[in-house]
């Protein structure tokens, strides 16, 4: 898709216009209709564009987070948004979700808590390309299924969103045998270091979901 610089203009300049007052903002109600109001104006850009904000305590700044949900053909728009972002005191804007150091020790999604030591993962590389595939407690299904979606959680957070879209060709579900070690899994933890070993030997791909 060609992103369209008019509604990336747009974009910009309304958060420019409101990003202080956001940042001041005591009211939840208030605030939350204003990220509401960003949203809608990036998916006038690129329905599958999202945002969020971190706070980097090394420099005291706001990191305002550009990626696209894993879908591939969006990486063009993150990028041209980013690259036309304008400098704004005390935000800084960054393309995609980058590895996180040390690695978050629990995630929630909704009501429930999850931890790394409850995934496995098994891969291959083959012709150049890098297949992962994730093992959960009673997959029943992928759609709005908690534990998938703190699996990408952790997966942005061990490989980082841009390879992860890049540079994993296949990303496969299965439920978790009662024994991984008999089925010669490894812990979700140990994803990281294996892929950074094979990462010279990986082609630059895009990401199918199964």
């Amino acid at each position: 898709m060609i992103p369209n610089y008019e509604k990336i203009t747009e974009f910009w300049c309304e958060v420019v216009s409101t990003i202080e007052a956001l940042l001041q903002e005591t009211d939840e109600s208030r605030a939350h209709g204003l990220l509401n109001h960003y949203e809608k104006q990036l998916k006038r850009i690129d329905g599958n564009l999202t945002f969020h904000f971190e706070r980097n305590e090394s420099n005291n700044r706001i990191e305002m987070i550009i990626g696209c949900d894993g879908y591939a053909q969006s990486i063009a728009a993150v990028l041209s948004l980013v690259d036309a972002a304008p400098l704004m005191d005390g935000v800084q804007v960054i393309a995609f979700n980058n590895r996180h150091d040390p690695l978050p020790e629990c995630i929630r999604v909704g009501d429930d808590d999850y931890s790394m030591d409850q995934f496995w993962f098994s891969h291959r590389l083959e012709g150049g390309e890098f297949h992962l595939s994730i093992y959960l407690d009673e997959l029943d299904s992928m759609d709005g299924n908690p534990a998938v979606e703190a699996v990408m959680i952790y997966l942005d957070a061990l490989l980082g969103e841009f390879d992860l879209m890049t540079r994993v060709a296949t990303l496969c579900w299965y439920d978790k045998p009662v024994d991984p070690l008999d089925y010669g899994l490894r812990p979700l933890s140990e994803v990281r270091d294996l892929f950074d070993g094979l990462r010279d030997r990986i082609r630059l791909i895009g990401v199918t979901l199964h």
